[in-house]
């Protein structure tokens, strides 16, 4: 298989489009068209993962932190991140990194974490917006089903646990083709009137390329008319964060000891205790203060993240408790779930958990 094939596969899971704009996701090193001969996947890409891609003759690194995130000027091995990239290139090591595309992703960081720590039915915490778009088309009637099967193939009308989903009215289009067009209906020079349908459907923003190649493909006329439109709406199955509930409640002080196990945090830094039970847990994988208040609006009891700075556990307002438990811990398992995905998409393919280091943080 080549590097495309098996990143297409991972955009299944988490397409590069929704990844924040701030992020550098995608390809970093390496060749599209590259023989891949097994897969090394890792939270981050240091010297240490690259010695044990060679060690163990895998030539494509998945990662979740991107080990490029601002242009590089010079490569001279300088800097750790330049000899990683020094240190691939002469391997003929690809770097695929993932991070805020799974971060928004609804099976991604946020839903492993409720898995771990047995929060049920979870919910997008932090919606994101932008991510829906609507398309409206106009096609003769006796294609109009046809055309409708295409968009849906292609990933049109999904909405939320729906799909197939769409809005037709009926009406009459009209249009004079000019010299040199090729009209499917109707003559060169006269004005035609076509009974159609005015098809409306609402997609995916990270689908929109593929939605539009199955418009042209399967329209009948020779120039289709259609638009597409960014909604203010949000979409409720991607974004920041996830929040649900625990199937029996625990006094906060006891959840805290049952998370710090799960997680296998080394210390939990944590806002005042209330001494009640926690019931709705908030969690954001990765640095989440941004979150806080969207965890109290919506009820959260514990909101669980990392990277909380002092004057941001005053946010608490008295209203949950804030857990900071580590950035490395709350992504750790990242890489699990993501061996998980590609063994079940490639099962006889070699893909390897990486079991390097790659923690900066040490504890006294």
């Amino acid at each position: 298989m080549t590097v495309n094939e098996i990143t297409t596969l991972l955009e299944e899971l988490a397409p590069l489009g929704q990844a924040e704009d701030f992020d550098n996701v995608g390809l970093l090193v390496g060749n599209h068209t590259a023989d891949v001969t097994g897969i090394l996947v890792t939270l981050d890409t240091l010297e240490n993962v690259v010695d044990e891609a060679i060690d163990t003759r895998c030539n494509l690194i998945v990662s979740f932190h991107p080990i490029i995130f601002s242009g590089l000027q010079k490569i001279t091995g300088k800097n750790y991140v330049e000899r990683v990239v020094l240190k691939a290139i002469r391997n003929n090591i690809s770097i695929y990194s993932m991070h805020t595309a799974l971060d928004n992703a609804t099976n991604g960081v946020n839903a492993k974490i409720c898995e771990v720590l047995g929060v049920q039915n979870p919910k997008i915490l932090i919606p994101k917006k932008g991510m829906l778009k609507k398309l409206t088309t106009y096609v003769p009637i006796e294609n109009a089903m046809v055309l409708k099967e295409a968009l849906f193939a292609s990933g049109a009308g999904h909405i939320g646990n729906y799909s197939h989903c769409s809005f037709g009215t009926e009406g009459t289009g009209s249009y004079r083709a000019k010299t040199g067009a090729n009209p499917t209906k109707g003559e060169i020079g006269k004005t035609h009137h076509e009974t159609e349908l005015c098809i409306n459907m609402v997609f995916s923003a990270s689908d929109e390329g593929k939605i539009l190649k199955a418009l042209f493909e399967n329209h009948p006329y020779e120039e289709v008319a259609y638009e597409v439109l960014t909604l203010d709406n949000t979409n409720a199955t991607l974004g920041m964060g996830m929040i649900g509930s625990l199937e029996k409640p625990l006094m906060d002080i006891d959840f805290l000891h049952q998370v710090k196990e799960k997680m296998k945090a080394e210390g939990i830094r944590h806002s005042k205790l209330l001494h009640k039970k926690i019931k709705k847990v908030a969690v954001l994988g990765g640095s989440g203060a941004f979150a806080i208040g969207a965890a109290r609006a919506a009820g959260a009891d514990m909101f669980i993240t990392s990277d909380i700075k002092y004057h941001q556990y005053y946010e608490a307002e008295d209203k949950l408790v804030i857990a900071d438990i580590g950035h490395f811990e709350t992504e750790q398992f990242t890489k699990n779930l993501l061996v998980d995905y590609l063994k079940e998409k490639l099962p006889n393919f070699a893909v390897r958990l990486s079991e390097s280091k790659t923690n900066p943080i040490n504890y006294l």
